[in-house]
């Protein structure tokens, strides 16, 4: 390996563990000073320790923190789930988790908002942003996005709602136990949360791009420099002018948008680019694995 690609390695490697410390930090604000006190359950493993917490801490007065749950459950899936995926998206990932447990057992929450109504909003707003930036620069919060991450690798689609069905369970158990007004808020929370992680994470998200071009060759060879997805080909004619055209058709990950986009406009700046978000994909379609 040359001298160039392992500083160009070890620069996108720092950069990833900015984004991971950036991503605990966030994740653990608002799980101290939202969740935690005001005793609502965030999805994923998140929710499930908090559970634990007070199930253990009601049933058999026993005080175990938050921290050391969360911790165990995602040393867990840390080792279930290490030889399906990328090694380094695992090695920040338990970075992400670990910080999160270390700063929520000796940071301490500071009153910013009571309103129950604005506290589900805001934390899972909050706590939404910290697992999209790092689901968004290659590692995850750990626990359940491994195990969505794990699915989502094996079948080529996103496995979101299997992270849903997990977190119903938890809120149907705390709500049978401890009331239905938490569990409500905590839906609250947990719907705001969802919408930012989905809008942040495009990885199993996929656009179709229909590119009219009369320069088809250099726009293939510039999208191909960014890219390994296929592009078809299709001869046309333009039915105002008479002139023939070519028709390129292409599918990308949503995140891969905006480079493909980029890479046309230098070939042909003039070329007319359509852009529609596909459902799903099925066939030999490239997915970059993780690192």
């Amino acid at each position: 390996m040359s001298t160039q690609m392992i500083k160009a390695n070890l620069k996108q490697d720092a950069q990833m563990l900015f984004w991971v410390i950036v991503s605990a930090i966030i994740h653990s604000f608002a799980l101290i000073n939202f969740s935690i006190p005001n005793k609502f359950y965030p999805g994923g493993y998140s929710g499930i320790a908090r559970l634990l917490t007070d199930v253990i801490e009601d049933f058999l007065h026993l005080s175990l923190p938050f921290s050391l749950i969360y911790l165990l459950m995602n040393v867990l899936s840390s080792m279930l789930v290490y030889k399906s995926v990328g090694k380094k998206f695992t090695v920040f990932s338990i970075i992400q988790f670990a910080l999160v447990s270390l700063l929520t057992a000796v940071l301490k929450p500071a009153l910013i908002i009571s309103d129950p109504l604005l506290v589900a909003v805001f934390g899972g707003i909050i706590g939404g942003l910290g697992v999209g930036i790092a689901l968004s620069h290659g590692a995850s919060s750990g626990g359940s996005d491994f195990l969505s991450v794990y699915f989502s690798n094996k079948y080529k689609r996103s496995f979101w709602n299997l992270i849903f069905g997990m977190n119903c369970v938890v809120l149907g158990i705390a709500g049978f136990i401890y009331g239905w007004n938490i569990v409500l808020y905590s839906i609250i929370l947990q719907f705001c949360s969802n919408q930012v992680v989905k809008r942040m994470h495009k990885r199993y998200t996929h656009q179709t791009l229909t590119i009219i071009t009369q320069f088809p060759d250099e726009v293939i060879e510039s999208v191909f420099h960014g890219t390994r997805h296929g592009i078809t080909k299709i001869h046309a004619e333009g039915a105002y002018l008479k002139q023939d055209v070519t028709m390129l058709y292409t599918v990308v990950n949503s995140y891969q948008t905006k480079d493909v986009i980029k890479a046309v406009r230098e070939a042909d700046s003039h070329a007319f680019i359509n852009i529609q978000d596909s459902i799903n994909v099925e066939g030999n379609f490239y997915q970059k694995p993780l690192d």
